[in-house]
């Protein structure tokens, strides 16, 4: 019933979708605006910028995973878990987990780590992630500068 694989281009419709919906049940939209065609030119062009998996229950296009490549100057490889999303109908299934663990195994490949951010009030996925043993690193904040003040900063005077 659950069949877990590797997205492809044509899958780009389909992904820019559920990164949509996701964007709404963190309560984000507004800060949401990546386009189909970036998705497809940074999944799936010459130099891919992160991999994707589908999740599909009952051949339905129930969630997906988007994650990628990075480095831990004190760990070294990592991998980045940067979307991990089970449509509303389809949760409680264990789709989550599937996904979860089918990240986990491709990681393992490569990576001595794997990382990811969860909101504060999603309180069931922090417990599921400390179940798993994951380390909530409280001490460290997520920071992130865009565009307009990545410009302003790029252009101060050294």
């Amino acid at each position: 019933m659950l069949l877990i694989r590797p997205a492809t281009i044509q899958d780009a419709p389909l992904i820019y979708r559920m990164i949509r919906e996701l964007a709404a049940f963190e309560r984000e939209s507004h800060l949401c605006v990546i386009e189909e065609s970036d998705l497809v030119r940074d999944g799936f062009g010459d130099d891919p910028k992160f991999s994707a998996l589908i999740a599909e229950w009952g051949g339905l296009p129930a969630g997906y995973a988007v994650f990628f490549d990075c480095y831990s100057t004190w760990v070294g490889p990592e991998l980045y878990l940067e979307d991990l999303y089970v449509r509303p109908d389809f949760r409680k299934k264990g789709i989550g987990m599937a996904l979860l663990s089918e990240v986990a195994r491709i990681g393992l490949q490569h990576c001595r780590a794997m990382r990811w951010e969860v909101l504060d009030w999603n309180q069931d996925a922090i417990v599921l992630y400390k179940a798993l043993g994951a380390e909530f690193r409280e001490q460290w904040k997520s920071v992130a500068l865009g565009r307009d003040a990545m410009r302003r900063l790029a252009e101060r005077n050294l």
